[in-house]
């Protein structure tokens, strides 16, 4: 926890403005030159800013690294105790706590501006002053222009545009970097260097820690070290499998992002040595604090479960306050500026190896109409960011050279079995890859040989959707889905296509899936052409609620997207060992599209490598790389790619049949009554008499 190597010339360049900041801001504190209730909030913030000083020299001072475990979480209370829990129904970072309290006009800008704020408490722990000595100088100015009186709204919120405009450079570049640079090493120092027996370790992190982290912490290290190895390296064989399938150059690879949640870092520890085996030297970073570098999609990186979710979900729109189009213009030329400086780094970062967790508990949303919501204007232009970051992105790291690997365990709050689940996890995560393997290609041979499938819902399920499938030109060599088994989604347990768009149609529906975090009751999505055209569910009472619900969190703010997959899992072990814990409402969707047919609205599994080529272990070429859309890649790449991915699995019980009509009009049944019963798929029954 010594002040970074790396940020010591900049910590002292930075030094005497830090030093001023906060004297003024310490002066700030005392001072009446405000009048109520604007006076309330900025010795709030004056105080919070005390708070970060009194921290960052208890960290450069050693106190910090050397505190026990009493101190260490009496440190992280405090640092978050005014958005944890309820307290969160009584902070300024409440959008409508801050507009009650300052006015509907200035509340939700002072809101906004009192949560970019609190990034400093993991910029202390970093020792990034540069980041606080910003913010500092921030609030500064905007307390001076209160100071003299009560300003127009139009010059706070110019003051915001032009600080998030001016020091994009800063932010983004950084980003880049600890996105692609090894030698970043804030969390590995900890991982290696502390230990991981005792739960201190885990406050040295700067984020929040709950009873989660601190449950999971434990059970790991209660678990003989030979477990822990097994673990890591079903997850590391994943991502060499990965490249091996696809035929990637790892051995040109130097580099492997590491995400996970808060808690794993004993598996991370043992992933670690595992990569640096195989020659790839980990990158560790968390996710993004400036508002300015979280997307409405994902934010990657490491975390906790946070202080408080709804906390989250009322400043996801906070970028309304600044976003327009000269901004995504100079976004993406710092972006690219980002990746022309940090080039060589890029060239030689194999891509993200992925923790995910499940069994968190429930996360209902409410809506609160004082927080900041992008207009459709902005909402447009957060998609052409993303369309075209995306694009630069693939320009330096390039799909056809990269891969991934993902795995999901359960956190302790998924009940009193959570010792018992996650066992039944780790099984599921190592089940027999060869025998999948052969009755996943009994699947492909009968799908090959269709126009399209029929799927059918049943026991109250109005799934109602006709599946159009590609054509082959040489079936003999070549096929339509490809025979997944365990490399870069673990576990094993499906095929999938990239289905015709045009004549694909009809109801999809789900009684309950989780979706990004997010529930959704009797979710209804109907599409014509492979395209959405309406949707809703039952989370709220009124119509616009529902559909503003999915627009924003499912179609990610586009008019309509289009079926990029359609996929039959197989995996009925997991389905089992869900049914019998009652969990199968909280698994993520990494293992629940393996228990049942799952249909993915966005771009296919294929984005940027449809070019590449993919054969299955038969020696067949996978041919359904591209749709409609993707196939304008070449003249428009905005109108080809949509940056998002979203699962919709249908359960076994849910199904009443899938069937593969042919080009004569006879059908070959798949599954019936949510039973497979196609001829060589009879092994995964066996799994359905454990229910």
């Amino acid at each position: 926890m010594k002040v970074w190597k790396l940020f010591e010339e900049e910590n002292r360049a930075i030094g005497e403005r830090y030093e001023l900041s906060v004297e003024r801001i310490g002066a700030m504190g005392q001072e009446e030159t405000t009048k109520e209730p604007y006076r309330s909030y900025f010795r709030s913030m004056a105080a919070f800013v005390g708070m970060i000083e009194e921290l960052v020299r208890e960290i450069q001072n050693g106190v910090l690294e050397n505190g026990d475990l009493k101190k260490l979480a009496q440190w992280n209370r405090r640092l978050y105790e005014d958005v944890a829990g309820d307290a969160y129904e009584n902070s300024y970072a409440n959008p409508a706590v801050a507009a009650e309290r300052l006015g509907e006009t200035f509340g939700p800008m002072l809101s906004y501006l009192y949560t970019e704020l609190r990034g400093a408490i993991v910029y202390a722990f970093e020792q990034r002053l540069t980041d606080i000595t910003i913010g500092n100088e921030l609030l500064i100015q905007i307390y001076n222009l209160f100071e003299e009186g009560e300003p127009r709204p139009e010059e706070l919120r110019q003051i915001l545009y032009w600080w998030n405009s001016d020091y994009s450079d800063i932010f983004l570049t950084y980003r880049v970097r600890e996105q692609l640079d090894p030698s970043l090493s804030f969390a590995w120092d900890i991982i290696c260097g502390e230990d991981l027996s005792n739960p201190r370790y885990l406050y040295l992190f700067g984020e929040y820690i709950t009873a989660s982290e601190l449950g999971t912490s434990q059970y790991l290290a209660s678990l003989p070290q030979k477990d822990i190895d097994a673990m890591a390296a079903t997850f590391v064989e994943g991502y060499r499998m990965g490249f091996q399938v696809a035929g990637k150059p790892l051995e040109k690879k130097k580099t492997v992002n590491i995400r996970w949640r808060l808690g794993f870092e004993r598996l991370v520890k043992a992933s670690i040595e595992n990569f640096r085996s195989m020659g790839l030297s980990p990158i560790l970073y968390r996710e993004p604090q400036h508002s300015l570098l979280r997307r409405p999609q994902s934010n990657p990186g490491y975390s906790s479960a946070g202080p408080n979710r709804q906390y989250w979900y009322d400043h996801k729109g906070d970028d309304a306050l600044y976003l327009d189009k000269k901004l995504v213009e100079r976004k993406l030329g710092v972006l690219r500026a980002a990746y022309e400086e940090y080039r060589e780094l890029a060239a030689v970062y194999a891509g993200p190896a992925v923790m995910e967790v499940f069994g968190e508990e429930e996360f209902v949303p409410r809506t609160c109409p004082q927080a900041l919501k992008p207009s459709e204007k902005q909402r447009q232009l957060q998609i052409q960011y993303s369309s075209e970051s995306g694009r630069l992105t693939n320009t330096y790291i390039p799909g056809e050279e990269r891969s991934f690997t993902i795995i999901a365990y359960p956190l302790p709050e998924i009940g009193p079995d959570y010792r018992g689940i996650f066992q039944e996890t780790v099984k599921i995560n190592t089940l027999d890859y060869t025998l999948y393997q052969r009755i996943q290609q009994c699947l492909i041979d009968a799908l090959d040989q269709g126009t399209c499938v029929h799927i059918k819902g049943g026991n109250g399920n109005r799934t109602d959707l006709l599946v159009q499938l590609q054509e082959l030109s040489h079936p003999e060599k070549e096929t339509l889905f490809e025979n997944c088994v365990a490399d870069v989604n673990i576990p094993v347990g499906e095929v999938f296509t990239s289905p015709q768009l045009t004549g694909t149609s009809g109801i999809l529906h789900v009684s309950q899936v989780y979706l990004h975090g997010l529930n959704y009751v009797n979710l209804e999505i109907r599409l014509e052409n492979g395209k959405t055209v309406d949707y809703t569910c039952r989370n709220f009472p009124s119509e616009e609620e529902k559909r503003a619900y999915i627009r924003e969190h499912v179609l990610f703010h586009h008019e309509s997207l289009p079926l990029g997959e359609f996929a039959i899992g197989t995996n009925t072990t997991a389905y089992v060992m869900a049914k019998r814990y009652g969990i199968a409402d909280k698994l993520p969707i990494l293992i629940a599209e393996k228990m049942g047919p799952h249909f993915a609205l966005g771009d296919t599994c294929y984005s940027w490598e449809e070019d590449v080529p993919t054969w299955n272990p038969d020696g067949k070429q996978m041919m359904a790389k591209e749709n409609e859309c993707s196939r304008l890649r070449g003249e428009d790449p905005g109108k080809a790619y949509f940056n998002c991915h979203t699962d919709i699995t249908i359960p076994y019980d849910e199904l009443e049949y899938i069937r593969v009509r042919l080009r004569d009009g006879r059908e070959i049944s798949i599954i019936e009554k949510g039973r497979f019963v196609l001829a060589g798929t009879e092994e995964l029954n066996r799994a359905f008499e454990e229910e």
